[in-house]
């Protein structure tokens, strides 16, 4: 919307700029000029002052160049026959004796965004190239790039590709890197800039000749070439050595990513490049910028992935200061909890303590989550935290203590009895649905150890019909069936209440069906029902799951330095624990899938040859974890080979060559003995289970996918198996 008065104000300026005595003098010349600037910029339209505003750039002032020529870039796609006008202003401009004037006004006719520009710069930019003064040729080298944006489908000039090369030499820093920016521009659509042996050693020795940013880019640019021999390698990672040490951050991180990208045969190098680069990495995470502060800790986690020790020492470093945001409060948890050792244990979870009756309710429930984790190492001193925190008598802080004893039992059964002891204690109600489900998958799944479990379920059966969740409604139901399984005569005439209402008053139909399959199983009768209904109350095996085992470095190169980390692979503290409450109900006479006992899954016509694995990036266990619980089991089958007796290292090397990745496996002594394995395939991401027994004779495999293809779980059984093989002939 025009201000009042524009019209007038516009007028007045015109009648101003082709007044002669104005125009005589020139400090009251400048300053309408300027009265233009400002108007424009304040959103009035002075674009009828064009021609105006081209005539004041003939003017040796450098000064009223940049305040024309910002105005006739604003203006030049609404007045497009009047700003080819100007061209020749501009292009005359551009042979003038002033570098700063031919710089000037070269950079600022690659700015007119109109169709037919390019017949009128090419010859600028093309003799601009040659020029004698850097600034000129720095332009210029922008300039292509822009030129080529202005008709991005027409084929490319190779000579002018060629000049750019030629100008990767150019005894300007910056025009080289100037060069590298637009020849990466133009030759998007063809890879890009080619990183030769010649270029790649010219850039590493004018390296100290750049500024940090350009370093840093130059740095990127080089993760192309791969040195022919060992001997060039450690020359190239000889002149990288003091960059690993710079002041600026970002040069340290790329400098560090071309490290682990050269040296990816040579781990020892790998590793020393982290440790040298560890100090820089901890400075960063106590930098003024928040944003900085966070990237800093997002690749410190993923430095841990290979190096867990190698921040052990600094733990401190990692508490949450008050005043910092709940993002970067949510990532010092979470690498709290991995810094976690025998000698830190204790003030770690003081600190995290601190953290529970933050006046944040999510911070408060990351910090118990993070403490649930600990306890499954150190149950004892945890669960004295978990308990006081109970007295606090607070609604958030109570469910999310209650959901961490709900995963706690089911990681770390040797806990049970402890956590029933203290909900038996009397525990509040929580009034979310996660802490109410919680506690009742508590109630049904050991109820035998409370002696007022089927009273405070009365409760909640009483409550019934002002309870709005169908899951806390469901939870409920399973939570009574299994109550009554063991404790029959306390629960009979509730669990008719519940079943009678969830039956005839219900109107969600999910806790309809759930209470008429309920209903139908108990007329078969309690075994029946207790076959089908109860399940594995924990999993102790799945605890390997919880800890996070040395990752080879060359899983996570390629996305450090790059916004991977920060997108957040891996969830918050609050979200990761997995709810023992949505674990599968099978009973242990079910090991396998109805119809699927030791299914050959190979037909006539299928082409497994077509199909291959590949590696991809690499799960999370929080990822794998939450997948394999939410996914179904689509095939398992009995191998018919043993678990192989080679040492760990061993099987996963060998199941890496063949592109499969082993995330975690028990014990060689323990039974049963589980390996928890993935790979993908064509689009489709594949999970697996071996699993051997005390009395099986050979691996029982199991396979999730997502999205399902049948093709590709042939071929990963095939290739599975044919490595098992190997490796017991072995």
């Amino acid at each position: 919307m025009p201000y009042f008065g524009s019209e007038e104000m516009v007028k007045e300026l015109k009648r101003a700029l082709s007044n002669p005595h104005v125009q005589s003098d020139r400090l009251r010349y400048k300053n309408y000029i300027t009265k233009v600037i400002r108007y424009m910029t304040q959103g009035l339209d002075v674009s009828s002052l064009f021609m105006d505003m081209v005539k004041a750039s003939a003017t040796v002032d450098i000064v009223q160049k940049k305040l024309v020529y910002l105005y006739m870039c604003t203006y030049a796609s609404d007045k497009p026959d009047l700003a080819l006008l100007a061209i020749n202003t501009l292009r005359k401009d551009c042979a003038d004796p002033n570098p700063m004037v031919r710089g000037l006004a070269l950079r600022n006719m690659c700015n007119f965004r109109m169709p037919g520009m390019t017949e009128y710069i090419e010859q600028p930019i093309v003799a601009a190239l040659r020029d004698k003064a850097s600034y000129v040729r720095r332009v210029a080298v922008l300039g292509c790039a822009k030129m080529h944006s202005l008709q991005p489908n027409t084929e490319i000039d190779g000579r002018i590709v060629n000049e750019l090369y030629a100008l990767l030499r150019d005894p300007d820093p910056v025009v080289v890197v100037n060069c590298l920016r637009a020849l990466e521009e133009i030759l998007k659509d063809e890879g890009g800039v080619v990183i030769n042996k010649p270029i790649a050693h010219h850039l590493l020795n004018r390296m100290k000749e750049l500024d940090s940013w350009a370093q840093s880019e130059v740095l990127n640019f080089l993760l192309r070439y791969h040195p022919r021999s060992d001997d060039e390698l450690f020359d190239i990672l000889s002149l990288l050595d003091s960059f690993l040490q710079s002041s600026h951050a970002h040069v340290v991180v790329s400098t560090l990513r071309l490290f682990l990208h050269l040296a990816s045969a040579h781990r020892a190098v790998q590793a020393d490049a982290l440790l040298r680069t560890s100090a820089p990495l901890l400075a960063t995470c106590s930098a003024v910028s928040r944003e900085l502060r966070f990237a800093g800790l997002c690749h410190v986690q993923q430095v841990m992935r290979s190096q867990p020790g190698l921040f052990a020492t600094h733990y401190k470093r990692f508490f949450c200061g008050y005043s910092e945001p709940s993002y970067i409060k949510f990532r010092k948890m979470e690498i709290l909890v991995e810094l976690v050792n025998d000698e830190n244990v204790s003030l770690v979870l003081e600190e995290l303590r601190s953290y529970c009756t933050d006046v944040s309710p999510e911070l408060a429930q990351a910090a118990i989550a993070a403490i649930g984790r600990i306890a499954r190492t150190y149950s004892e001193k945890c669960l004295d935290i978990l308990t006081g925190l109970l007295a606090l008598k607070q609604d958030h802080i109570t469910s999310a203590v209650i959901q961490t004893f709900r995963d706690l039992v089911w990681f770390c059964p040797q806990s049970t009895a402890a956590v029933c002891q203290t909900v038996e204690a009397g525990v509040d109600r929580p009034q979310d649905s996660e802490g109410k489900q919680a506690l009742l998958w508590l109630l049904g799944a050991h109820g035998d150890q409370m002696g007022s479990a089927p009273y405070v379920m009365e409760g909640y059966i009483d409550g019934l019909k002002t309870e709005l969740s169908s899951t806390v409604k469901m939870e409920l139901l399973t939570a009574t069936v299994k109550m009554f399984l063991c404790r029959p005569a306390e629960t009979q005439d509730m669990l008719g209440r519940l079943l009678h209402y969830c039956i005839e008053e219900e109107s969600d139909v999910c806790v309809r069906d759930r209470a008429l399959l309920y209903y139908r199983l108990l007329q078969r009768g309690a075994e029946e029902t207790r076959r089908v209904v109860t399940g594995p109350k924990s999993d102790p095996s799945m605890s390997v799951l919880t800890g996070r085992q040395e990752e080879p470095i060359s899983e996570w190169a390629s996305t450090f330095n790059t916004l991977g980390p920060l997108a957040g692979r891996d969830s918050c503290p609050q979200t990761d624990a997995i709810s023992a409450a949505d674990q599968p109900s099978y009973s242990a006479g079910e090991e396998l899938l109805p119809g699927s006992e030791d299914v050959t899954l190979s037909g006539p016509g299928d082409t497994e040859e077509e199909i291959s694995l590949s590696l991809g990036a690499p799960l999370s266990h929080e990822s794998f974890e939450k997948m394999w619980l939410d996914l179904e089991i689509l095939h398992r089958q009995a191998l018919g080979v043993s678990r192989p007796r080679t040492a760990p290292d061993t099987l996963q090397a060998s199941l890496q060559l063949e592109k499969i990745q082993t995330l975690a496996f028990t014990p060689a002594d323990t039974v049963p003995w589980k390996a928890y394995i993935y790979t993908r395939s064509t689009g489709t991401l594949i999970l697996a289970e071996l699993l051997q027994g005390a009395t099986d004779e050979s691996l029982v495999l199991s396979v999730k996918q997502q999205p399902v293809n049948q093709h590709a779980i042939r071929r990963f059984v095939s290739v599975l198996k044919s490595v098992l093989q190997t490796l017991n002939l072995e």
